[in-house]
């Protein structure tokens, strides 16, 4: 399928952008507030969602921005969406640990069609189009063949109210030890998307999640070849939370420990 050029482009010039900012104010002052508990947001936050927002309206009057930290549009009947994370991974960012990224796609009735997820401290920018492909600095992505959750290298991320959680995220992260070569956590949902389309990782989970946190790296996972859902097993929107995504092969066996977990655990939210 052929998108406008100005589509990519816009997202490639946003995230770019977004990693110059994030590096410029390594080492200085972040001005670090909190959202909630364990929830930080900075000043470095707010500077690139303006940009991208003051970006957009220049370049595509009649879209609209869905992101993390300003208000949004609540009821509209737009077909064009900008979904945007203007600092995935904040937590590690306000830590100086270097995980962190700038996410964009633009959705079209719902369905993310070009992506481009940027990490300034490896200068790396993955992009994706539907029905074109995933790259990582213009090299095709592809994701890994491996068939067995034993032989796999999986990633998951812990959602903000894991205090209150504990039990229910611990326990599943441990049924997953039990079952995979490795399991690790980032704090990146959007790299850890990025690293299934590269590769690098063979599967990720996760729930309580946002659009802004989903719709660019999901693209990317597709269009590497790879199958994304809910818990479930059910169709995937990046409206609806949560994620399984693999490299295909492993996916079902995902979905069963998912399930298995549940089954043990009836009470608990998925």
């Amino acid at each position: 399928m052929s998108h406008p050029p100005a589509w990519l482009a816009t997202a490639i010039d946003i995230v770019l952008r977004a990693g110059a900012i994030q590096t410029r104010h390594l080492g200085t002052d972040l001005e670090i507030d909190k959202k909630g508990a364990i929830d930080l947001v900075t000043k470095v936050d707010f500077e690139v969602e303006r940009m991208a927002r003051e970006t957009i309206a220049a370049r595509f009057p009649g879209h609209l921005v869905l992101a993390e930290e300003l208000e949004n549009e609540t009821e509209s009947e737009c077909r064009h969406w900008w979904v945007f994370d203007p600092v995935d991974g904040t937590v590690n960012y306000a830590h100086g640990l270097p995980l962190y990224c700038s996410s964009l796609a633009l959705e079209v009735d719902g369905r993310p069609e070009v992506a481009a997820v940027y990490d300034p401290t490896r200068r790396e920018l993955f992009t994706a189009e539907r029905g074109v492909g995933a790259w990582l600095n213009g090299t095709p992505l592809r994701v890994t063949g491996v068939d067995r959750l034993v032989d796999s290298m999986l990633c998951t991320g812990f959602p903000y109210d894991v205090h209150e959680t504990v039990a229910e995220v611990v326990g599943l992260f441990g049924a997953f030890i039990a079952e995979a070569r490795a399991v690790r956590r980032l704090g990146s949902a959007a790299l850890d998307l990025c690293y299934v389309a590269a590769g690098r990782l063979d599967g990720f989970w996760e729930q309580r999640l946002h659009p802004w946190d989903l719709s660019a790296a999901s693209l990317l996972v597709e269009e590497a070849g790879g199958r994304v859902t809910r818990f479930d097993g059910t169709p995937f929107d990046t409206r609806c939370g949560q994620i399984v995504a693999s490299n295909g092969p492993i996916h079902d066996a995902m979905v069963a420990v998912i399930d298995s977990h549940t089954r043990r655990a009836p009470n608990r939210t998925v």
